[in-house]
């Protein structure tokens, strides 16, 4: 969070502190909005800041602090419409888009930013270890609605696969199109990663796993949001080349994203053998199934079968 203050302008980086100094709220977003009151989201409630407005010219600064008074060298990012700072902190904007040839090219004139607050959190998947490793990692769709910590848990086991824990150190591949898997800057991840872990960071889902495949001889792909036809293409070479894969899929359940023709195909060909479930109903990273290939429970809330 320090991080994080140092760069907000300084009236609102005082009125956060003096927030958090009497209030116990695990902030996950800082909203700020030209010509509002700052907004604070601990994921379950909205505060606002009601006496703190965030002006145009606070906007300027802050873009031009967040950018190190460079915005040409983050074109890239503003393109895809949010920044990664150091501490692995994702700073989401929206403005006045400028197109080309039907296509994002920036960002300009930008009115709001989302602050969401990376926490990373180790040790989430030990529960469930026993459902999804054997001598390797089982091939797993983790299943979850937005912010219900879907890419926790995936940091959290690819971290595990790479590690002296697991006895195994598989040599893990993570294709981090996004950069909310490890949040690197300048290629360097921002999170604690095990020592056999490998990233391309902002390569695209598909080609990034044929990458891994033809030139780094990975055990396991680690992919985050999977969707697309060509992701689906890729997928079948990765499994055809005897890699495991772990990835996400935006779902509420495993009946909900099989009406996806792409991930339904997926599934006609029993690529993945764990299906994990995640709520976000009572806390984010809750696992409320974990299911085998045929879709039958192995796990339930509260519940071993």
């Amino acid at each position: 969070m320090d991080s994080v203050l140092k760069i907000l302008p300084s009236h609102i980086s005082e009125q956060i502190d003096f927030f958090l100094g009497k209030e116990e709220i695990d902030i996950q977003e800082i909203r700020l909005r030209v010509n509002q009151p700052v907004e604070l989201n601990d994921g379950k409630d909205v505060t606002w800041l009601k006496q703190t407005f965030f002006s145009q010219s606070d906007a300027k600064m802050f873009l031009n602090k967040i950018s190190d008074f460079s915005l040409y060298r983050l074109e890239e990012e503003l393109r895809h419409g949010f920044i990664t700072i150091q501490g692995g902190h994702r700073i989401g904007i929206s403005g006045s888009v400028i197109l080309e040839n039907k296509q994002v090219k920036a960002i300009h004139h930008v009115s709001s930013f989302n602050i969401r607050i990376a926490k990373p959190q180790f040790g989430i998947i030990q529960p469930y270890l026993s459902y999804l490793m054997t001598d390797t990692v089982q091939n797993t769709l983790i299943i979850g609605p937005p912010q219900s910590g879907k890419t926790t848990f995936l940091r959290d086991l690819a971290n595990y696969c790479a590690s002296a824990s697991s006895k195994l150190e598989l040599k893990t591949a993570i294709v981090d199109e996004r950069s909310e898997i490890c949040a690197s800057i300048n290629g360097v991840p921002q999170h604690l990663l095990a020592p056999r872990i490998d990233v391309l960071d902002r390569c695209p889902k598909a080609e990034g796993m044929m990458m891994f495949v033809r030139s780094m001889s990975p055990d396991v792909i680690i992919v985050d949001e999977i969707g697309s036809e060509r992701d689906a293409e890729a997928i079948d070479e990765v499994i055809h080349a005897g890699v495991q894969l772990v990835c996400t899929v935006h779902g509420r359940s495993l009946s909900d994203i099989s009406k996806r023709p792409t991930i339904q195909n997926l599934l006609r060909k029993n690529i993945f053998q764990r299906f994990v479930v995640l709520s976000n109903q009572r806390k984010a990273g809750e696992v409320t199934e974990i299911s085998n290939d045929k879709g039958q429970p192995l796990y339930q809330r509260s519940v071993m079968l």
